[in-house]
């Protein structure tokens, strides 16, 4: 799934929680329960990309009672960062998100310092929301002191946190925020190593389109869109940022060309 290949990740879950639910009930275990936790929270992951919220919003109740037979204070923290993402409501967002640090209060390993880090990363989204100038700058700060502390931790838990996670969250706060000037010099600046998930190299050529379509490089913006529907095509076209830029193009181009009818016919707008 991390490579975005969601529906055959769709395909293959419910078998494996079946098996890991009998596996967990029959033979208990802190493994198995924290087995079985993860590949709910991969079953949220893939339902909400594939905008099955009700899936999504069961997949992270199942894996809330998963991570508590588990004992494990880093899956319950993640599980709170994922909620806090699904409200709309900023302070309950963020109330969420503290609620994920209290959990992992007296833990100091990387593993924890990383999801410590994730739910710094999850609060700036929920500022931007907000239009919180100031908490998304406290909780990127927060997230890069952290990533400096941990190094690359891409592997743990699938979370891609880092130093480059950090920086693409700020560039995404700066577009939610509509700051697109500031957005696209961020992503000028960005260069995406070989070994980023793929996952995260598409959703940032679909932010950085974005920026680049409001700030009048309607060309540029419809290359990079391209570019990420290759990289990762089912991502790309249920990303709501991918639908809501090319509208932009179409309302801004007087004659569309081929391409971006295409790619407007692929998203269904």
């Amino acid at each position: 799934m991390r490579a975005t290949h969601l529906r055959t990740a769709a395909s293959a879950l419910p078998d494996l929680i079946a098996e890991l639910t009998h596996v967990a009930l029959t033979s208990p275990s802190t493994e198995g329960w924290r087995a079985l936790a993860s590949t709910y929270r991969s079953a949220h992951d893939v339902a909400l990309k594939l905008e099955h919220r009700d899936l999504a919003a069961l997949a992270l109740e199942r894996m809330g009672w998963a991570a508590e037979r588990a004992s494990d204070p880093c899956l319950a923290a993640i599980r709170q960062y994922k909620r806090a993402l699904s409200w709309q409501d900023s302070e309950l967002g963020l109330r969420l998100v503290q609620a994920g640090h209290h959990t992992l209060d007296g833990q100091s390993s990387r593993e924890a310092l990383a999801v410590a880090g994730q739910l710094h990363l999850g609060a700036s989204a929920v500022a931007a929301r907000a239009r919180d100038r100031a908490g998304v700058a406290r909780h990127i700060e927060a997230a890069r002191e952290l990533a400096a502390r941990t190094g690359p931790a891409q592997s743990i838990h699938w979370l891609g946190f880092g130093a480059l996670n950090v920086r693409l969250h700020a560039m995404g706060a700066a577009i939610t925020m509509r700051q697109y000037d500031d957005a696209l010099h961020q992503a000028r600046a960005l260069r995406i190593p070989p070994s980023a998930m793929t996952s995260r190299r598409a959703r940032f050529l679909v932010d950085r389109a974005m920026a680049e379509m409001e700030t009048g490089l309607g060309d540029t913006s419809l290359k990079h869109l391209v570019e990420a529907r290759a990289v990762a095509p089912e991502q790309t076209r249920y990303l709501p940022r991918t639908r809501e830029t090319v509208r932009g193009l179409l309302h801004t181009t007087r004659r569309p060309s081929e391409r971006l009818t295409r790619m407007a016919a692929w998203v269904g707008v």
